[in-house]
C-alpha cells in the first residue's frame, strides 16, 4: 500500500513524493515525479458533457492562431508584401536595401523569387507561408474599364466641316457615273460589270470651292448591309433615280433607311435625256412612297440630271451645297479622335487597311486606334488617290495603315492614349465577347445537356432490364451521321474587303436546301489565297471562290479547285452549278402521243381469245417500243408494254396522227372501252436544278 508523505510547490510545480509504509523498498524504486498546470486535464461539467458544439482547442493551437504566419506568393509586387506583412511600405523597402536580388524597391515592383520575399519577412521578423496567386491580381487587368465616345464638346470648340454625302439607289441607275461626273474621273468604267461592289470614299472640291466627303454605294440586292453601313455615316442622302425605271426594290430600300437614320434626301432624277424618261410619272411615285417633294410643298428637293452629259450637276451641287449650311455641320478638331470604319481590306504589299471617316478629332501618324477587337499604331495616312497625308481632320476620308488586326467594316474607331492602354482595353473586350457567347449559348447547352441526360437513362434502365452481363459482350453498332450520304459542297471564299465576303455570306445564309445537299463553309477571310487556303481546300474537298483576289501560281494550286470572280452574281451562278451537278438525277416522263378507244374486240390465238383495242392516234405518234397508258375517267387501268401493233391486219412499229389501228396489251386480262384514252409515253433521266434562289 502506498501512501504520499511530502507535497512541496516550487512555482507552478507541485511536487509529490510517496513511499512505502508497510515495507521498505530500496532507494531505487523510490522516484519523484513533477505535474504542471498545462499538464491538468479539467474535468467536463455534466452540460458540457451535453453539448457536442463546445470545442476547446489547446494551448498550442491558440498560440498558433494568435501568431500566425504571412501568406507569400510568386510574383506579388512590394505594396502587396507590405500589407501582407502588416508592416508599413518604408520599412518593407528599407529591408530590402540588406536582402540580396532586392534591388528595385519599387511598390509596384513584382518579386519573382519566393526565396527573396522569405528573406525580406525575415528581415522584418515575420514568419511566411507560401499559398497561390490570388484570383483578383488575374483579374487586374480585365477590370480595365472599355473607351467610349468623349462627350459632346463645348460650342466654343467646333468649327466647320466637310459634309458627308452618301450616293445611293438601285443597281445601274447612275451612282458611280455622276460621281466620276462631279469629280472628273473615269471609275464606272473600271468597274466589274459596270456595277460598284464596295463603298468608295474621297473628297469632291465644288465649283464654288467647298469640299464635300462622297461616299458611293453598291446597288446590287447583295450588299444591302453596305448600304446601311452607308445611311448611319452620312449626313445628307443623294438618291439616284433613273427617270425610265422610277422607284425600284433599292430605291424602296433607301428610303426607308433614310427614315429610319433621320437623314436628309436629295433626289437626283437621272437619265433624263433618254426618250423613255418619265419624270412626271417617277416623281408621283416618290411621293407615293412617303417622301415630301418640295414642289408639293415638301422639304425634299428634286433636281432632274443626266449624269452621262453632265446636265443640271451645277444645280445638284449647289443642293447639296444648301443643305449642308442648313444642317450647320461642325465638328470638334481637337483632343482624341473618333470616326467609323467605312471598308476594310489585307494588301499583300502593305498589309491590312481600313478606309475610315474621320468624325472627330484630327488623326496623325503614332495615333493609337481601337475599332472593335482590333487595333493599330497608324503607320500611314492615304487620301482616295493613294496620295500621303500628313493628317486628317473631321469630315475626311482616308486609308489608315497600321492595324494589327483587321477591323469589321461598320465599326467605331477610338483613339487611345498609349499601346498599354489599347492591350487592356482589347483584353477586357476579349473577356466580355466571351461572357457573350457563353450567355447566348448556355440555352442551347442546356437542351443538348438534357438530350444527353435522357439518352443516358434510356440506355441505363435498357441495361437494368437486359441484365447486367447480357449486354457487356456483341458487336458495337456504328455512329451513324444523320447527314451520312447526302451530297455535300464545301466552299471557302475570300474576297478583296471585308463588304465583299459579307455580301457573299450574306447570300449564301439564304440558301435552304440542306436536305437535298448540303451547303458547308469551311472557311472566309479577307485577302489574297494563301498556301493554308489550299491546304484547307484539299482536307476538305472545298471549292475556293476567289472574289476579286489573286491566287496562288503554284503547283499545289492546280490540285484544288479554285474559281475568281469579280462579280458577285457569277459567282453564285457558278456555285448553283456546283449544287446542282451534286444532285442525283430524276427521271422525267415524256408524252409521245395519244389516241382514242373507239371499239373493243375479240380475236381469238389458239383456243384463248385475246382483247384489241380498235384506236385512232389523235396526238403526235405512237411507238410499238414504248409504254403505253390505258386511262378511264382519269384512273389509269393499265400501265406497261404492247405485244402487238397493226394497221390492216399489217404489223407496224409507229402509227402517225389521224391513222387507226389495233393495239394489243401484254395484260390480256386488260379490257379496254369505248371512250377510253391511250397514252404513249417513254422516260428518260434528266439532271436536277437546285431550288435555290439567292433573290436576283
Amino acid at each position: 500500500m502506498l501512501r504520499i508523505i511530502n507535497i512541496s510547490r516550487l512555482g507552478n510545480t507541485l511536487h509529490f513524493s510517496r513511499a512505502v509504509t508497510q515495507w521498505q523498498l530500496p532507494p531505487a524504486f523510490q522516484r519523484e515525479f513533477h505535474v504542471s498546470a498545462a499538464s491538468l486535464k479539467r474535468r467536463k461539467t455534466a452540460e458540457e458533457k451535453k453539448s457536442p458544439r463546445i470545442i476547446e482547442y489547446s494551448p498550442k493551437k491558440l498560440q498558433t492562431a494568435a501568431g500566425g504566419a504571412s501568406n507569400i506568393w510568386k510574383h506579388m509586387t512590394v505594396a502587396q508584401l507590405a500589407k501582407e506583412l502588416e508592416r508599413p511600405l518604408d520599412d518593407v523597402q528599407e529591408a530590402m536595401l540588406y536582402v540580396k536580388g532586392a534591388d528595385n524597391i519599387e511598390p509596384a515592383f513584382k518579386l519573382a523569387d519566393l526565396k527573396i520575399i522569405q528573406e525580406i519577412a525575415k528581415k522584418l521578423g515575420a514568419k511566411t507561408r507560401v499559398v497561390a496567386t490570388p484570383e483578383e491580381s488575374n483579374t487586374d487587368e480585365q477590370k480595365e474599364r472599355d473607351v467610349a465616345p468623349r462627350p459632346p464638346a463645348a460650342p466654343e470648340l467646333l468649327q466647320p466641316r466637310p459634309p458627308v454625302v452618301t450616293v445611293m439607289g438601285h443597281v445601274d441607275h447612275g451612282k458611280t457615273t455622276l460621281l466620276d461626273s462631279l469629280r472628273g474621273a473615269d471609275v464606272a468604267a473600271g468597274e466589274a460589270g459596270g456595277i460598284t461592289q464596295h463603298i468608295g470614299a474621297f473628297t469632291v472640291t465644288l465649283e464654288n470651292g467647298e469640299r464635300v466627303t462622297f461616299l458611293d454605294t453598291p446597288g446590287h440586292a447583295a450588299f444591302s448591309a453596305m448600304r446601311a453601313r452607308g445611311a448611319v455615316a452620312t449626313d445628307i442622302i443623294v438618291l439616284v433615280v433613273a427617270a425610265e425605271d422610277g422607284v425600284m426594290a433599292q430605291t424602296r430600300e433607301v428610303i426607308q433607311l433614310a427614315k429610319e437614320a433621320q437623314v436628309p434626301i436629295i433626289v437626283a432624277l437621272n437619265k433624263i435625256d433618254k426618250p423613255e424618261a418619265n419624270i412626271e410619272k417617277s416623281k408621283r411615285e416618290l411621293a407615293q412612297m412617303g417622301l415630301a417633294l418640295e414642289e408639293r410643298g415638301g422639304d425634299v428637293q428634286v433636281i432632274p440630271i443626266s449624269a452621262l452629259k453632265g446636265t443640271n450637276l451645277q444645280l445638284l451641287a449647289e443642293a447639296v451645297s444648301t443643305q449642308a449650311t442648313l444642317m450647320g455641320l461642325k465638328a470638334d478638331p481637337t483632343g482624341l479622335v473618333e470616326g467609323i470604319v467605312v471598308e476594310s481590306k489585307t494588301d499583300p504589299r502593305r498589309g491590312k487597311l481600313s478606309t475610315a471617316i474621320v468624325s472627330r478629332g484630327t488623326l496623325r501618324k503614332g495615333s493609337v486606334l481601337l475599332s472593335g477587337l482590333a487595333h493599330a499604331k497608324v503607320r500611314g495616312l492615304f487620301d482616295h488617290n493613294g496620295q500621303p497625308l500628313s493628317e486628317a481632320p473631321p469630315g475626311t476620308p482616308v486609308e489608315i495603315l497600321g492595324w494589327r488586326e483587321l477591323p469589321l467594316a461598320g465599326d467605331l474607331i477610338l483613339e487611345v492614349e498609349t499601346e498599354k492602354k489599347a492591350h487592356a482595353v482589347l483584353k477586357y473586350r476579349e473577356h466580355e465577347s466571351q461572357q457573350e457567347k457563353i450567355e447566348s449559348s448556355s440555352d442551347e447547352i442546356r437542351k443538348k445537356d438534357e438530350e444527353h441526360q435522357a439518352k443516358y437513362r434510356a440506355e441505363r434502365e435498357a441495361r437494368r432490364l437486359a441484365g447486367r452481363f447480357r449486354v457487356r459482350g456483341g458487336q458495337r453498332v456504328k455512329q451513324v451521321d444523320e447527314n451520312e450520304g447526302k451530297p455535300r459542297v464545301s466552299v471557302i471564299i475570300k474576297g478583296d474587303v471585308h463588304g465583299s465576303v459579307e455580301a457573299i455570306l450574306d447570300v449564301l445564309e439564304t440558301y435552304n436546301s440542306n436536305e437535298s445537299c448540303r451547303l458547308d463553309i469551311v472557311h472566309y477571310g479577307v485577302g489574297n489565297v494563301t498556301e493554308g487556303d489550299l491546304e484547307l481546300a484539299k482536307a476538305f474537298d472545298a471549292i475556293i471562290y476567289a472574289f476579286a483576289v489573286e491566287t496562288p501560281q503554284l503547283k499545289a494550286a492546280k490540285e484544288v479547285n479554285i474559281r475568281s470572280y469579280n462579280i458577285i452574281y457569277r459567282l453564285i451562278d457558278d456555285l448553283k452549278e456546283q449544287l446542282s451537278s451534286k444532285l442525283p438525277p430524276v427521271e422525267i416522263e415524256e408524252v409521245l402521243g395519244e389516241a382514242n378507244v373507239l371499239q373493243n374486240f375479240l380475236i381469238n390465238e389458239g383456243r384463248k381469245e385475246v382483247p384489241v383495242a380498235g384506236c385512232r392516234c389523235t396526238k403526235g405518234v405512237l411507238k410499238k417500243a414504248q409504254k403505253f397508258r390505258l386511262l378511264r375517267d382519269g384512273e389509269v387501268v393499265y400501265d406497261g408494254p404492247l405485244d402487238s401493233m397493226r394497221h390492216l391486219k399489217n404489223e407496224v412499229d409507229t402509227i402517225k396522227k389521224d391513222v387507226e389501228c389495233g393495239l394489243r396489251f401484254r395484260d390480256t386480262k386488260v379490257l379496254p372501252q369505248a371512250g377510253d384514252i391511250l397514252q404513249c409515253y417513254t422516260t428518260k433521266m434528266e439532271a436536277q436544278q437546285t431550288d435555290w434562289d439567292p433573290g436576283f
